[in-house]
C-alpha cells in the first residue's frame, strides 16, 4: 500500500519554519512498519501539460500492510505529532493512496 502526500506550504514561512517542517516530515521515514519511504520537492524537469510542479513537498510511504496504514492514520504517535505540529504550515494537502498491483 503506497501513501503519497503532496503539500503546498504557506508562502510566508520563515527558513526556520521550513527547516522544522522538513525535520518533522523526515521523522515519518523512521517508522518500523513501512517498507520504505521518501520525501522530496518538485524536480527541475521541463514543463509539460501532464507535469505539476506547484506543490512544495511530497512524501511517499510504502506500508507493509493495509493494517499498518490504518494504524498510521488512527493511532501512530509520530503521525499525530507531525499533523499537530505542522498543519499550521499547509495551504493545501492532497493524498493519493494506491494499492500495489
Amino acid at each position: 500500500m503506497t501513501h503519497n502526500v503532496y503539500f503546498w506550504l504557506k508562502k510566508d514561512m520563515t527558513a526556520d519554519q521550513v527547516a522544522f517542517f522538513e525535520s518533522e516530515l523526515k521523522q515519518l521515514l523512521t517508522l518500523d512498519y513501512i517498507s520504505h519511504g521518501s520525501i522530496g520537492k518538485p524536480a527541475q524537469t521541463d514543463e509539460r501539460p501532464v507535469t505539476d510542479h506547484s506543490f512544495s513537498y511530497t512524501s511517499t510511504l510504502h506500508f507493509k500492510t493495509m493494517a499498518d496504514h490504518e494504524f498510521y492514520q488512527d493511532g501512530c504517535p509520530k503521525h499525530k505529532r507531525f499533523v499537530d505540529n505542522c498543519r499550521q504550515f499547509f495551504d493545501r494537502v492532497i493524498v493519493y493512496d494506491a494499492e500495489t498491483l
